[in-house]
């Protein structure tokens, strides 16, 4: 299995829900980048909204740069891998992340993107208990996130790919069909004396 597993996406397409599928199936450990933007922003006594979720993580890039959440979540993932547990990253965001992740050489990191039709996101995002957000909020959302954050290179060049619109265990079996072909690419490979580079089985 990949030691560390990043879930890539736009929101609602199921990332956590994808997360919580290979923590069952796998026993991955989950490592959630927004929450350290959540408990920054609960840190500071503010709402917790979209639009002060946003002001934090703008304000931690601005001072730390566009990797920072990555930067500050590589302790915690170090030390899940030295107890022996593969980790799995739901949240993401940019090519930035990405590649201060790849750029420690002790970090095998795999990407899979979970995808979804734009209209069942907005309607998976309007009805969630947790932070509902509106068509336009998610509108907003998609066009801060490609523009600004440079969340697209990650998914449209993930290593896996799942789509995520029809229910729970057709998602499940999505993923682990996925999984299990990826694993067999790499044991192909291995087998044939050949050392696949990341996210790579050919």
């Amino acid at each position: 299995m990949p030691a560390v597993l990043a879930v890539v996406g736009l929101a609602g397409t199921g990332k956590s829900e994808a997360t919580g599928l290979l923590v069952q199936k796998y026993g991955y450990s989950a490592i959630y980048f927004g929450g350290i933007v959540v408990d920054e922003v609960q840190r500071r006594g503010l709402p917790l909204r979209p639009a002060s979720e946003r002001a934090v993580r703008e304000e931690l890039r601005a001072a730390e740069g566009m990797d920072a959440i990555a930067a500050r979540s590589i302790q915690p993932i170090r030390e899940r891998l030295d107890s022996g547990e593969n980790v799995v990253i739901d949240g993401l965001y940019s090519t930035a992340e990405l590649s201060r992740l790849r750029a420690e050489s002790d970090l095998d990191v795999v990407t899979l993107a979970v995808h979804a039709p734009r209209w069942l996101r907005k309607k998976r995002l309007r009805t969630r208990p947790v932070r509902p957000l509106t068509a336009k909020e998610v509108d907003e959302r998609d066009w801060f996130e490609l523009s600004n954050l440079d969340k697209a290179p990650p998914i449209v060049l993930a290593d896996l790919h799942v789509v995520n619109d029809g229910t729970v265990n057709q998602l499940a079996e999505n993923i682990y069909r996925t999984i299990e072909g990826f694993l067999t690419k790499i044991e192909s490979a291995v087998a044939a004396g050949t050392r696949p580079t990341t996210g790579s089985a050919e």
